[in-house]
């Protein structure tokens, strides 16, 4: 693999060169081959008045690498165009949204996928490009479960029926953890078709159907197919609507395994939610196995990390946001001091937080007595559920994120 430094190199080399020595089919290559070395989810392309602005986003948070090179307006055009011609998208369409994909291969990295939106701005097209890396390399173990929680998962999934949902916002990982499930799932002898918008990540073995609402492939129609076509697994990318959430929990209840998605803020509020679309409570209750809420928060560097004790004054603040904090005898966080190899962030990668709610006989008894989402969290609670503040406070304890950071995720 090629060392990020000289791709950074060869990329200033290329924006400092006049413009009829620019090649942009060598830049675009490169800007995606930084952002996959990096670790970039993402590559902002936007236009401003005078300049050209290109951003990573490292670790969920935007980095302006190229910043103290101003990028030429002209170029903007040519860099479009050339994203346009790989994700063959029509290159003389400038007023309209697009959307599309290719595979790239860049020298020493290998293939992989490139998610492709072009959005029309008062100074031109904006587009983003998300760096689909492949999950091979996660499991279960890997992916930041506590002990108890992941005896739960693992006992979900091995129920042949039922529902599993992820939920939380945008980018908190929720695919990736169903695909991880999915992956384990992936058997010769099971029949495992997904429905997406759009597909993510991609899983021999399985049969993936991408949305396309001019078709009238909606998630509901496309799922009512899915269930002529004799799956045991399903994957619904997400449950927006009652007409998809009705048909996903009638799937569940007739001896199909449902994966999907939900935005939620917690575990808890999944139920009401799911109330709220249509779904008489009974079902809901019968059929949710597991909820599980998640961000994602950035762990601490190795190469620069050292201990932080915290003083009484932020042991008590800290006290007020979590509960119980001030029991905690071990006034010793982390931190990320900054280094080369984080960048002078203090920060490489990033882990899941979680809460993990298991759908017992009391929790179904609330369920169906329409509780809100504070009863059964409280009652969650009570039966062991960890929730996302405490599993954020233990992995800041153990040295894997920061207090700061789990903070700054999960606003309660």
């Amino acid at each position: 693999m090629r060392d990020i430094n000289s791709l950074k190199a060869d990329i200033e080399h290329q924006l400092t060169q006049p413009l009829e020595k620019i090649s942009v089919v060598s830049l675009v290559d490169l800007f995606v081959g930084y952002a996959y070395g990096a670790r970039a989810s993402d590559i902002h392309i936007e236009p401003t008045e005078t300049a050209l602005r290109v951003r990573f986003r490292i670790d969920g948070l935007l980095h302006d690498i190229f910043e103290k090179i101003k990028i030429k307006k002209d170029l903007h055009p040519e860099i479009i165009s050339r994203i346009k011609v790989l994700a063959g998208l029509r290159t003389d369409e400038h007023l309209a949204p697009q959307d599309g994909r290719f595979r790239v291969k860049v020298e020493g990295m290998g293939n992989f996928d490139v998610r492709v939106s072009i959005m029309p701005t008062y100074y031109g097209e904006n587009a983003i490009l998300r760096i689909l890396a492949e999950t091979q390399s996660f499991t279960l173990d890997t992916l930041g479960f506590v002990a108890k929680d992941l005896e739960r998962v693992q006992a979900a999934i091995r129920k042949t029926y039922g529902m599993i949902l992820a939920n939380g916002p945008t980018g908190s990982g929720k695919t990736t953890t169903l695909y991880t499930i999915l992956k384990q799932l992936n058997r010769p002898e099971v029949s495992i078709i997904t429905i997406e918008d759009p597909i993510e990540y991609s899983l021999e073995g399985t049969t993936q159907i991408q949305v396309n609402n001019e078709t009238g492939l909606t998630f509901a129609n496309g799922l009512r197919s899915i269930l002529r076509q004799d799956p045991n697994i399903v994957m619904v990318g997400e449950i927006r609507d009652q007409e998809t959430a009705g048909i996903a929990v009638n799937a569940a209840l007739t001896g199909h395994l449902v994966l999907s998605t939900l935005h939620t803020n917690d575990a808890a509020t999944t139920f009401p939610r799911l109330t709220d679309m249509g779904v008489p409570p009974f079902l809901v209750a019968s059929t949710v196995n597991i909820a599980m809420a998640q961000r994602l928060v950035r762990t601490i560097c190795e190469g620069c990390k050292t201990e932080r004790v915290l003083a009484k004054e932020e042991l008590k603040s800290l006290g007020e946001i979590i509960p119980d904090v001030e029991t905690t005898s071990k006034t010793v966080f982390y931190i990320g001091q900054g280094c080369a190899a984080c960048n002078q962030t203090g920060y490489q990668g990033r882990i899941g937080v979680r809460e993990v709610l298991d759908v017992n006989d009391e929790i179904r008894q609330l369920i169906m007595n329409r509780a809100n989402a504070a009863q059964i969290k409280d009652t969650a609670i009570k039966n062991g559920m960890i929730t996302m503040i405490h599993d954020g406070l233990q992995k800041a304890l153990k040295g894997i994120t920061t207090i700061e950071e789990v903070l700054r995720i999960i606003h309660e």
